[in-house]
């Protein structure tokens, strides 16, 4: 039977990852719409200095100052553009493993537009792999670490959903139906699960999973990732200790990479991939007025539209409620993605208000 913990008070933690200009951004004159002012605080749309000295005047209208809307956003860590894996994974997924083996359930969500480095924070690749991987590897020293006092088994599984539809990543058989348990939460029937024997094993396994992902080109990005990624780690914890009755803790955490925000007139979409696009940004709105609702929520009474999208369905357990949350947005500086930078911007600021209590659950 189940039975819940000491329950904790928080917020969900909100990062936002800048990626480096790409080729076509360098291109022409292009400028920065994001200055990173410190580990916490970075600039949209930062006003031009004025022009001074004895060659402004020399310049005409060029040398008037360009104004942005010059605005100011808090978070809890902002990675410039230099930033690599390691330190984003330091300051997200490392930080709440803890809480894993403690019992509570814990999830982290990459959001942002097609091309903003989304699926590279969290898959990377075989050389400079991400989130995901990393996290791997450091739950399973930590496993070796206690492994005297507790006995663990480690599952994962890893889907997609695409146009409104759930496949098996690992082991693709068709569209799969989603319901939820009363005890288990909710469940999709026929995910496979899977027991990888070390984090090398578990990064081959993301890496085939990847290869079925649904990928098309657009404008923003020549593998794009049309389908939101969810791939969860299944912790199941019990003491080596001999006692009549041995409690049993689980755990799971959530990894999602979800599918670009841009609207579809940034990346002249038509015929499937406008209507791909009107799929994603329909689940990707239900995501949002979620976020909009918790963030509102002034009583447990509230209603929160989670039944909107089979994604949200999805995340019902790992957005709000009892889950520790973080949300990396991942953002270009480049002007030629100012709309999606700002929205994005939005966005995570709007999801820092949403209020979390989180308690472990344990089988006796």
């Amino acid at each position: 039977m189940a039975a819940p913990g000491a329950a904790e008070e928080g917020n969900v933690s909100v990062v936002v990852r800048v990626r480096p200009p790409n080729s076509r951004e360098q291109e022409g004159n292009q400028y920065s719409v994001v200055q990173v002012l410190d580990h916490n605080i970075l600039i949209f749309d930062p006003d031009e200095p004025e022009t001074s000295g004895v060659f402004s005047n020399l310049r005409g209208h060029e040398g008037t100052r360009r104004k942005g809307k010059d605005l100011k956003f808090i978070f809890d860590r902002v990675f410039g553009e230099q930033s690599c894996q390691q330190d984003v994974f330091e300051h997200t997924t490392k930080q709440i493993l803890d809480g894993v083996l403690n019992g509570y359930n814990c999830s982290v969500f990459a959001y942002g537009a097609t091309g903003a480095g989304k699926t590279h924070t969290m898959l990377g690749s075989e050389a400079d792999p991400g989130v995901m991987y990393l996290t791997m590897v450091e739950l399973y020293q930590r496993i070796e670490a206690i492994k005297e006092e507790k006995s663990c088994e480690v599952l994962i599984s890893y889907l997609e959903v695409y146009n409104e539809q759930i496949q098996d990543l690992l082991e693709p058989k068709g569209f799969l139906a989603i319901r939820e348990d009363p005890q288990k939460g909710v469940v999709v029937q026929g995910l496979s699960f899977h027991q990888p024997k070390s984090a090398k094993q578990l990064l081959q396994m993301l890496a085939n999973g990847n290869l079925n992902r649904t990928q098309h080109p657009t404008d923003a990005n020549a593998t794009s990732s049309r389908s939101h990624a969810v791939f969860q780690i299944y912790v199941k914890q019990q003491d080596r200790t001999a006692s009549i009755s041995q409690d049993i803790r689980m755990a799971k955490m959530s990894l999602i990479d979800l599918a670009g925000s841009e609207r579809a007139s940034s990346t002249n979409a038509k015929g499937e991939r406008l209507r791909e696009g009107a799929s994603i940004n329909r689940s990707l709105l239900a995501l949002i007025n979620v976020i909009n609702a918790l963030a509102d929520a002034k009583s447990k009474k509230a209603h929160i539209p989670y039944r909107d999208s089979k994604l949200t369905r999805l995340l019902k357990d790992s957005i709000g409620g009892n889950c520790r949350t973080v949300m990396i947005a991942a953002i270009s500086p480049s002007c030629l993605s100012y709309d999606d930078t700002y929205n994005t911007l939005k966005y995570a600021n709007r999801a820092k208000e949403i209020k979390l209590s989180v308690s472990t659950y344990s089988l006796s």
